[in-house]
């Protein structure tokens, strides 16, 4: 992480904002497939994408985040079936993510800001649309709090300590009070 941190802290504003816009698209593009599929039991890892309403697998140019929707009308090449508004909104998101940690943070700071915006858009769109926090989404977000702060990336271990164990309570709460 130093090298992450010691090339993003010296490059110029404008790059690492772009950087990180640039991989808030390619990093939403994924979530998007995630928040749609990983409650339906499908796979995001296996296969290729393919359109939801005939099933053709898609090219390299109809996977450009943003840009391959504006430019299909947000429909498919080749059925016409649209293509999921989720995509796009949350690659969209994941953009304004990764520019808002650039413009306001720096060196690895930045890119931990991005990151964790990036879990929490994540769970936050896979609750909306599945009511459903996947522990494999949640430990990973408390693991990396755990690693950056070990790293002595801000705040410190015992306001990550207190944040972690009050938002658990508070989930935990909430989930009793809903049983």
């Amino acid at each position: 992480m130093d090298d992450v941190a010691m090339a993003l802290a010296v490059m110029p504003d404008w790059v690492r904002v772009m950087l990180l816009g640039a991989l808030g698209a390619v990093f939403g593009s994924f979530i998007a497939a995630l928040v749609i599929r990983w409650p339906e039991g499908r796979s995001v890892i296996r296969g290729r994408s393919a359109c939801d309403g005939c099933g053709r697998a898609l090219r390299a140019h109809e996977l450009v985040p943003l840009v391959s929707a504006l430019a299909s009308g947000g429909k498919c090449w080749t059925c016409r079936a649209p293509i999921d508004p989720t995509h796009w909104w949350i690659e969209a998101v994941a953009v304004m993510i990764g520019v808002s940690a650039a413009m306001t943070l720096s060196g690895g700071e930045a890119a931990a800001a991005a990151v964790f915006g990036w879990l929490l858009l994540a769970l936050g769109a896979v609750d909306a649309r599945a009511f459903w926090l996947p522990d494999e989404l949640t430990i990973t977000l408390a693991l990396g709090g755990l690693t950056t702060g070990l790293l002595g990336i801000a705040p410190g271990m015992s306001d990550r300590l207190i944040g972690g164990a009050g938002g658990f309570a508070a989930l935990w709460a909430i989930g009793a009070g809903y049983r």
